[in-house]
């Protein structure tokens, strides 16, 4: 799996106007699934982010994790994070899983954060959305479990 894991003070998905998912600090993650990841993947993934340890401590340093701080978790399926660029200007998501297989996946990831985190929301697997976001740092890593 894929993601792009972003700390914010704030973040929030639109769909059609309407607000499906917010949250105040912590963590906005874009996840991607790829054709060879399992449950097992998705679950790694999972204890990876909240474990990450990207929020300041005392002395300034990336040293607490979203479990610490008490921050929230916004998980957007995203399929574009497979995007293979090599063969052109026009993107191939051929690397992307199935849409049934990354919808699995996605909400595999959504209910084990849910099980192991209070503040989990969420995006809507394969709908048209504004991710709207304040990037604290601005902190954005990349994740390949």
């Amino acid at each position: 799996m894929i993601a792009l894991v972003q700390r914010v003070a704030q973040a929030h998905v639109d769909i059609g106007g309407a607000v499906v998912g917010a949250i105040g600090q912590g963590l906005l993650v874009f996840v991607c699934a790829e054709p060879a990841d399992t449950d097992a993947t998705a679950d790694k993934l999972v204890a990876k982010l909240l474990k990450l340890r990207v929020f300041s401590d005392d002395a300034g340093k990336m040293n607490r994790s979203v479990v610490d701080v008490q921050g929230g978790m916004l998980i957007v399926s995203q399929f574009t994070l497979a995007a293979d660029t090599s063969g052109g200007n026009r993107p191939s998501f051929t690397n992307a899983a199935a849409p049934e297989l990354g919808e699995r996946l996605y909400e595999r990831v959504l209910s084990t954060a849910r099980s192991l985190h209070a503040d989990v929301a969420c995006g809507e697997f394969g709908a048209d959305m504004q991710v709207h976001l304040v990037n604290d740092g601005p902190v954005t890593i990349p994740i390949r479990v």
